[in-house]
């Protein structure tokens, strides 16, 4: 699998917290996590209610939801607004925001708890709780089972990147295994640039896939409609300048 660029970066300053051994109560004044992200906090306009988020999931405002470019779906944040130490514990269930400067959009109500509903925006801290999908799994994304062969043998060119501009994450999966097939797959089907970003959550390594090298984001975007057949968590990410 000649060309496959697995890309060891993280899309957040080191997301790596303590692995939980019992189940947290999601008691935002009872949370014990490490602060992964700090940046401007935005929340969703009234027009979005009831419109279907990245996840497939509706939004509704008085859900305590939130978008992020990169946490895997499910996964628990604790939010603290840092001018008034206020703190609330969302659920991601969208991407974005996209807008420069900005880490996260909540619901209407999480902008509620945390007192900057009339502000518009807010400097926040993030601190991942818990990193599964709320049901349980050790897994932050339910992945498709991938059949492969004993003794398969592949190929690496393996080289470091830094990612710049937009591509389209097609999903994170545990198991390498996986990605192989999947990568090995999607060159011969698309010609695309492909990399495996890394990402750790609870002290677990994930590992995301991505089409790579769009200088636009309608360029990544227009691929969407095809990817998302077969991707259906597939989203446009956009990288550091």
């Amino acid at each position: 699998m000649k060309g496959f660029l697995f890309a060891l970066c993280v899309a957040l300053p080191t997301i790596q917290v303590n692995a939980q051994t019992e189940k947290p109560s999601f008691e935002a004044d009872k949370l014990e996590a490490k602060p992964i992200q700090t940046g401007k906090a935005s929340f969703y306009a009234d027009k979005f209610e009831g419109k279907p988020t990245a996840s497939g999931e509706k939004y509704k405002a008085s859900k305590l939801t939130a978008a992020h470019r990169s946490l895997p779906f499910g996964t628990k944040v604790k939010v603290t607004n840092i001018a008034n130490g206020e703190s609330v514990v969302v659920t991601i269930n969208d991407r974005g925001p996209f807008v420069e400067g900005r880490i996260i959009d909540v619901s209407k109500a999480a902008a509620e708890k945390l007192s900057f509903f009339n502000q518009g925006t807010a400097d926040v801290k993030l601190e991942i709780i818990d990193g599964t999908n709320g049901k349980g799994d050790t897994q932050p994304i339910m992945v498709d089972h991938v059949v492969v062969e004993d003794k398969e043998t592949y190929d690496f060119d393996i080289k470091r990147i830094k990612p710049s501009g937009f591509g389209v994450q097609l999903g994170t999966y545990q198991e390498l295994v996986n990605v192989m097939k999947i990568v090995d797959n999607l060159k011969k089907s698309y010609k695309k640039r492909v990399a495996v970003q890394v990402k750790i959550v609870n002290g677990v390594k994930f590992y995301s896939i991505l089409f790579m090298g769009f200088s636009k984001r309608d360029k990544a975007q227009a691929m969407l409609p095809e990817l998302k057949k077969k991707f259906p968590d597939a989203f446009v990410a956009e990288f550091e300048k």
